[in-house]
């Protein structure tokens, strides 16, 4: 009977100390505040990855920031491959609401990188100012930006920069490094949108993605500056592929063959990206899940930009608009930076229904 009731004694402290530390979302709005229980934080805050990595550092940074201006955010992130599964009574509702329903318990996650197949994507140049793909991808057995140690961001830093050292003709660059960068080129890269500046949005700044800043962060360019990889920023890379005017068809050829590219390189050092049926390519935020792949223009719509139903349109379309500058920032006059809102349960080829919509915005905007 005594260890009976001493038995419940210690169950009874257990509810009572997950009760105590459950944050406070009423004022939330984000989609890990949408679906986080008391039961479910009960069940998963005792739980750990095998590095380590804990529910309450995945929520901090949805915590932290009950909401955003333009956007409503993901409110948690990966601190490792195994967060997705270590967390999955969280993370797959979180997934299947950011995700337009893609349910990780049941469905599976094509990818397909044959741009031969895209039909369409030569846009108005009138409108059109700037085309990039962009994904990220996730060095196998490293921890993920906001949990890595120094030693993992610069093994990461070590493991890619080593490859990309292979890359050949039009594909062939230089990596620079922001450890040895001048405060002026730093400057100048950023104002030409080619590279990511120090984070300081909160949503980034929450989840550890900033320390140590700049130590084993930099950028990787070939020698025209239209494919371009970002190293220990958000994620351990993001590729990009990138120019002026409206040749979306010329940016995705380049992306497929780039990164077909840049993974070769890596399997052939002993290495490979984070991958799974269910979720696709594995990357910190739960929103660049599947794909990883956002498709962006910068286009000018003063007539549409104005128009009350521009909101629903781009709703209608699966489009997300932001300003120029990122996430954080709001739109210039008439100028919008729109991609794609979904990459999960969708191949990047799939994706290419993407690269009619600009051309539908342009219609309309006439």
């Amino acid at each position: 009977m005594h260890a009976v009731h001493a038995k419940s004694l210690v169950v009874g402290y257990a509810k009572e100390k997950h009760s105590a530390e459950y944050p406070d979302l009423r004022k939330h709005n984000n989609c890990m505040a949408s679906h986080l229980t008391p039961a479910i934080y009960a069940k998963l805050v005792d739980k750990t990855t095998p590095n380590g990595y804990s529910l309450d550092q995945a929520i901090q940074t949805g915590v932290d920031n009950p909401g955003h201006p333009f956007i409503k955010t993901v409110g948690m992130v990966a601190g490792d491959e195994e967060s997705y599964e270590v967390f999955a009574d969280l993370l797959d509702p979180v997934i299947k609401e950011r995700h337009n329903g893609y349910d990780p318990q049941i469905m599976t996650h094509p990818t397909d990188l044959d741009s031969s197949k895209l039909t369409s994507g030569n846009f108005d140049e009138r409108y059109v100012l700037s085309s990039r793909v962009r994904t990220g991808r996730s060095i196998r057995g490293l921890s993920l930006p906001p949990a890595c140690t120094r030693a993992e961001r610069r093994e990461v830093e070590r493991v890619v920069v080593d490859a990309l050292a292979g890359l050949k003709g039009d594909l062939a660059g230089t990596y620079y490094s922001l450890t040895h960068m001048t405060d002026q080129e730093q400057q100048q890269l950023i104002d030409d949108h080619f590279l990511f500046d120090k984070p300081v949005s909160p949503l980034l700044t929450c989840s550890g993605m900033a320390r140590d800043w700049p130590d084993a962060r930099g950028i990787w360019h070939n020698n025209t500056k239209t494919f371009l990889i970002w190293i220990n920023e958000e994620d351990h890379t993001r590729v990009i592929s990138m120019e002026k005017g409206g040749n979306m068809k010329r940016v995705f050829d380049r992306f497929c063959t780039g990164l077909k590219e840049v993974e070769r390189l890596i399997q052939e050092k002993g290495w490979e990206f984070m991958w799974n049926e269910r979720l696709g390519y594995i990357l910190t935020c739960p929103s660049n899940l599947g794909t990883g792949l956002r498709a962006g223009v910068h286009v000018n719509l003063p007539k549409l930009s104005k128009d009350p139903r521009f909101a629903k349109i781009l709703d209608n379309l699966r489009l997300q608009k932001r300003g120029t500058g990122g996430v954080d920032t709001a739109a210039v006059g008439s100028t919008f930076d729109i991609s794609n809102l979904d990459r999960l349960g969708q191949s990047e080829v799939i994706r290419n229904t993407y690269c009619r919509e600009p051309t539908e915005m342009a219609d309309i905007h006439r």
